[in-house]
């Protein structure tokens, strides 16, 4: 049998005519079926193309429910299919609590997205788009490490001494419309290589960055670790309610740039400082500053003492790798030793149970999730010049920090913020400003003033407040301050549930 295919696109419709033989056959996607019509003649095949571009150029209500009626589903939730059965006890509970919720496995992602998009990433974002036009779908949890729910990488080459080509970008799951109102591929080149930003200019340009959904990844690598959380999420929700412990704020800081090593001005405290701007929104919380200046912190034994006696949240602010966070103390020297806050083994000493602190921690690399023990191997391939990819420190771990810090199963998080590529803060810009050092602060801001009940509510609001404050000259050259503000928002990840009723449910 020999047939040719002819594609047609029209929005979200795909037209297909198919030659079997001498026979003729048009096939199209409409409401979610594929429909396959033996055609008598090529006029045939004209009139039904003509039919479908006439309905699909009908008001969109017609299937879409109208802007003035409840949701059809608040929370989707997307899980490889080996996950399903263990996520149902989390469905069953946030229908309790008053969110329709919708569990789809990737098999039926992967079926219904059969005709749209490129590659795995694409059809899940398709489906999401999908979810949020007809069932006016506001929360989107993914299920899934790396290897089991699809990641979509951002390629950029900043003219730096870390050199970091490629990093991970949960926002483009989130960010659906481009600002014409078209659907957002992050790939306006069409060479398959997703937010190019190389030389002089941004080669995939006119991104709109700015969430539809609120978006956050249980990166699970296991069905204990699946069990972990919908234990822990559904508890928090159930429990946190009038607690004392989550009136609790800390905050974990230091001399982030001592002074002799950089050029730019060092004077103050630029961790602690930032800290406190965040303590000032958060009006109502007891703060707790573990500060290296006033001798509260001098190391993890001090960290995790702190939360072991439980705290609403925690903002973390310094350096990290994939495996650990630390930073310096005051006016520190060359020569001075980091002051490590947690490394990933550290978090083995954690006993806070179910007090657990939603956290903020965004440096460098602390959320890059696509992390794996096979990768040192790769790394001393790399470092005898016999490997071009390069592999930064702590790639190697079995999972990120974040991800070790949230799925503890004895305390750590409910969520926790970080970034999954090189943490830029004010000073690597040349305008001094904005980069991490507003990005974090602003989750404080938004939740401190507005008071969202929802905390993927306060990561889609941040991430908005920060592009609308920032806004990407796409003709810059890579490293410029126009990059940093468009990797920025791009890296700034929730692992976490986005439906997650701050504080729980009364």
């Amino acid at each position: 049998m020999f047939f040719i295919c002819r594609k047609i696109k029209y929005s979200d419709i795909k037209i297909s005519v198919y030659f079997i033989k001498d026979n003729e056959y048009i096939m199209y996607y409409m409401n979610g079926t594929y429909i396959l019509r033996k055609a008598v003649n090529k006029k045939i095949i004209i009139l039904g193309i003509i039919f479908i571009l006439l309905y699909t150029s009908l008001p969109s209500t017609i299937s879409k429910p109208s802007t003035n009626q409840d949701s059809i589903y608040d929370l989707l939730i997307l899980t490889p299919d080996s996950f399903h059965d263990l996520l149902l006890p989390l469905v069953e509970h946030k229908e309790q609590m008053g969110l329709n919720t919708k569990l789809v496995s990737l098999s039926t992602v992967y079926d219904e997205m059969f005709w749209h998009g490129r590659d795995n990433p694409e059809k899940i974002k398709y489906f999401i788009k999908y979810a949020y036009d007809y069932w006016d779908v506001h929360f989107v949890l993914l299920v899934g490490d790396f290897r089991l729910m699809p990641i979509r990488y951002i390629y950029s080459n900043e003219p730096s001494d870390y050199y970091e080509p490629r990093y991970i970008s949960e926002l483009y799951y989130a960010d659906i419309y481009d600002d014409s109102g078209g659907f957002s591929d992050w790939n306006s080149n069409n060479n398959n290589v997703f937010g190019e930003w190389y030389g002089s200019h941004a080669q995939d340009t006119d991104i709109d960055l700015f969430p539809e959904v609120a978006l956050g990844r249980l990166a699970c690598r296991n069905s204990f670790e699946v069990k972990t959380m919908v234990n822990k999420i559904i508890h928090y929700e159930t429990n946190t309610y009038g607690e004392e412990w989550f009136n609790r704020f800390v905050c974990v800081a230091g001399d982030t740039y001592p002074p002799g090593e950089y050029e730019f001005n060092t004077d103050p405290f630029e961790g602690e400082e930032n800290t406190e701007r965040s303590i000032e929104n958060m009006t109502g919380f007891t703060p707790i500053r573990l500060w290296t200046s006033n001798g509260e912190f001098n190391g993890p034994i001090d960290v995790i003492k702190t939360i072991n006696k439980g705290c609403g949240f925690m903002h973390f602010d310094g350096h990290a790798s994939p495996i650990a966070w630390g930073t310096h103390g005051p006016n520190a020297g060359p020569d001075d030793p980091t002051i490590w806050g947690l490394k990933n083994y550290h978090m083995n000493f954690l006993m806070n149970g179910y007090k657990l602190p939603i956290v903020v921690a965004p440096a460098c690399h602390n959320g890059q999730f696509d992390v794996e023990p096979i990768k040192f191997l790769h790394r001393v391939l790399f470092d005898l010049h016999l490997s071009d990819e390069p592999v930064n420190y702590g790639e190697w771990g079995r999972e990120c920090w974040a991800w070790k810090l949230t799925s503890h199963p004895f305390g750590g998080s409910i969520a926790t913020i970080s970034n999954t590529g090189l943490g830029m803060s004010k000073e690597d810009k040349d305008s001094m400003d904005g980069a991490g050092d507003f990005m974090d602060i602003q989750f404080f801001v938004e939740y401190g003033n507005e008071r969202h009940e929802c905390l993927g509510d306060v990561w889609m609001q941040s991430v908005s407040n920060y592009i609308e404050e920032y806004p990407i000259d796409w003709n810059q050259p890579a490293g410029s301050d126009a990059s940093i503000d468009a990797k920025t928002p791009s890296e700034w990840t929730l692992f976490g549930d986005p439906s997650l009723r701050i504080g729980g449910y009364p």
